[in-house]
């Protein structure tokens, strides 16, 4: 079953027990600017500064939660409405998982659910670098979805995969790494130890095609919420 459907009755559950559900709780999101997604990093080549993606915002109850997508769009409505929504369309599931990410934030369930900016973002692919170490040793990593500050520090000590859906970024070179194919996707997860994929394959529908037996690590302020709701392993060391 799709991952944001489970995902319904779950937070469903937690948020009646906190009598969250009435209908003058509203949830607001919007599409936010590059700079007030990413700031200014140091890389220059993030999706999102591209134009490829764009950052929406939940608010509840004055917290934020984030989620990546290539539907940009605003809302304003009840949680109510929020559960209502129809999730095969992909702006709608955005919306959803952002006000998880905003739920469960202010339920001081999640800490982080806003992306990090500046020159933080490169700290965080330096660290992810060490966590693979002490977690997996020396892997053949498969990175689903190009995150370029990512996969320039883990290409320079792992052998490493990358498919991206953006043809611009198709042949692309990180450290002797070369952008691949989505259509390369099964061949790739054959060949690799260990799946790193981006936390929005769970907005456009792709997570479950990652469910191979291999260990599987999200990333990114957008799987937060999910993360705890079923305890999926994701590595966000430097989100709010």
């Amino acid at each position: 079953m799709d991952i944001v459907y489970e995902a319904k009755s779950k937070i469903l559950k937690i948020i009646e027990g906190k009598n969250l559900i009435g209908e003058h709780l509203s949830v607001t999101a919007r599409t936010l600017t590059p700079v007030e997604a990413i700031g200014t990093p140091e890389r220059d080549d993030y999706p999102i500064l591209k134009g490829k993606e764009v950052m929406i915002e939940a608010d509840f109850l004055g917290s934020k939660g984030q989620a990546f997508t290539d539907h940009p769009g605003n809302y304003s409505g009840s949680l109510k409405d929020v559960l209502e929504l129809d999730f095969d369309n992909i702006f709608n599931r955005a919306i959803f998982v952002a006000s998880i990410n905003a739920v469960l934030k202010h339920l001081g369930l999640i800490d982080a659910t806003i992306h990090c900016k500046d020159l933080v973002p490169k700290k965080c692919a330096q660290n992810l670098v060490l966590n693979v170490k002490e977690r997996f040793g020396n892997p053949k990593i498969a990175f689903i979805g190009l995150q370029p500050g990512m996969v320039a520090e883990l290409s320079k000590e792992y052998e490493l995969r990358v498919v991206d859906l953006d043809e611009e970024n198709i042949g692309q070179v990180f450290n002797k790494t070369v952008i691949e194919d989505i259509t390369k996707t099964s061949e790739v997860l054959e060949w690799c130890d260990i799946i790193l994929a981006t936390g929005s394959t769970v907005v456009n529908s792709s997570y479950s095609n990652f469910l191979v037996g291999k260990p599987l690590v999200l990333y990114g302020v957008t799987i937060s919420g999910l993360a705890y709701l079923f305890d999926l392993d994701f590595y966000c060391q430097a989100g709010d």
